[in-house]
């Protein structure tokens, strides 16, 4: 049968402590379990949880206690901590706390608890926590007293149904199968945490760059990796899913920016796509490069105006276009495409035609099918689009097509593919960058 607890964190002391912590816990799991052995050192008194250092009055509860002949019961609202039961002195009691639903960021916060011990009466509490925070930290104390040397407080994760149906790890905003592989898809930063060894592969995908208006060339798309045929123990990996670049706007000297980085654990992150520059605005190439470059502005009557497309990361995507010389009179000054993970951005065909963003990576369009991520161009599921071209004409649209795989044309790039942010015509804040995405995937 598949674990379905997950240690995170153990504290066993050695010493009198007043309080325990723990801090910086994953958001993977769908509930937590506080498992507590110990006694207070000088008085009974309440065991209390603390929520990301939350002492304000934003607490209720309600209790039962019993010892076999005698019981009660009551309820309280506006406390500044959370209760969970009492522990003696005369002898070590156990207390088990489940914390419902602790990650999500839209509803308070349930706390179901159950304390005893031999000597001791049984207790029974029910807290809320009247924020809708994610809780990363745990405070545990008395209040009046110290916990004594011996006492151990251990934070187990509850894993999703996913893993309960079969799954060999925890982690990821989707957890799909397709009968030969899991599939964890992480479209927002997290922890990967195996529940026996395994050997995986690992997709990662950067955020994509922004691009700006009046000539732009189109944002890069993130760069892309493949680490194959990992070998992962039983231990949380950090995923880091790089942000989409931002758009920005020549009329304002507003610049674009490039995508952020993703990495899984230690492997070799990807860069994030260079963003693509406005006509007006320094056009160095280091400013264009990153894991796809972005594409060359078009040319005008600027000193400072470079055609070139920025470079890409070696093996992680390509080359941002370059922009051709149409004439200085011409009207448009069109703009290259940005670079993407499966081709090149593309020079712009004519004085009044941008380039389009290189097409995306389909790879790995299995990966994209089995858990809904990328872009589905006909049932092919594209990462990593370079974004399209603009020109320079006042109220034009960019023209530059975006790249399959996320690419923006005149616009954002698509969420979670590390598509370049698309390029727009005179005045307008160009688009930003998509964001990248992680996915790690064993056999079944």
């Amino acid at each position: 049968m598949p674990t379905t607890y997950t240690p995170i964190a153990t504290t066993t002391l050695g010493s009198a402590q007043s309080s325990v912590t723990f801090s910086s816990i994953s958001g993977s799991y769908t509930d937590l379990v506080l498992i507590l052995n110990g006694k207070n050192s000088t008085t009974f008194d309440n065991w209390r949880l603390t929520f990301n250092d939350d002492t304000a009055s934003n607490y209720s509860y309600t209790y039962m206690l019993g010892d076999g002949s005698n019981a009660s019961s009551g309820r309280g609202s506006n406390a500044t901590p959370a209760y969970i039961g009492g522990l003696p002195t005369s002898d070590f009691g156990t207390n088990i706390a489940h914390i419902n639903n602790y990650s999500n960021s839209t509803t308070y916060k349930t706390v179901i608890s159950r304390a005893s011990s031999a000597t001791n009466n049984a207790a029974a509490w029910v807290n809320t926590w009247r924020s809708t925070s994610a809780i990363t930290k745990i405070k545990i104390d008395t209040g009046t007293s110290n916990f004594v040397s011996g006492s151990t407080f251990t934070l187990y994760g509850v894993a999703s149904a996913a893993v309960v149906s079969g799954a060999k790890a925890t982690g990821g905003d989707t957890i799909a199968t397709d009968g030969t592989y899991w599939y964890h898809a992480f479209r927002t930063s997290g922890t990967f945490t195996p529940t026996q060894a395994l050997t995986a592969d690992v997709l990662v995908v950067a955020g994509g760059g922004g691009s700006m208006d009046n000539s732009s060339g189109g944002g890069g798309a993130g760069g892309l990796l493949e680490h194959a045929s990992q070998s992962l123990t039983v231990q949380g990996y950090t995923v880091t899913v790089g942000a989409g670049g931002s758009g920005g706007t020549d009329a304002s000297a507003t610049l674009s920016t490039a995508g952020g980085n993703s990495q899984f654990g230690s492997l070799t992150a990807c860069d994030g796509g260079g963003r693509g520059l406005g006509r007006n605005v320094s056009q160095s190439t280091q400013l264009k490069s990153g894991g796809s470059g972005g594409g060359g502005t078009g040319s005008g009557t600027s000193a400072n105006t470079a055609n070139t497309g920025g470079s890409a990361t070696s093996g992680q995507g390509n080359a941002g276009g370059n922009a051709s010389a149409f004439g200085e009179t011409a009207m448009f000054y069109p703009a290259a495409g940005g670079g993407g993970a499966g081709a090149a951005g593309s020079a712009p065909s004519s004085s009044s035609q941008a380039g389009a963003g290189g097409n995306g990576s389909s790879a790995y369009s299995s990966w994209g099918s089995a858990t809904s991520t990328g872009q589905n161009v006909s049932g092919t599921y594209y990462y990593a689009g370079g974004g399209g071209g603009g020109i320079n004409a006042s109220g034009q649209s960019g023209s530059g097509a975006g790249g399959s795989g996320g690419g923006g044309s005149n616009g954002n790039g698509t969420a979670n593919t590390g598509g370049g942010g698309g390029a727009k015509g005179y005045p307008a804040t160009g688009g930003a960058g998509g964001s990248g995405i992680v996915i790690v995937r064993y056999a079944v």
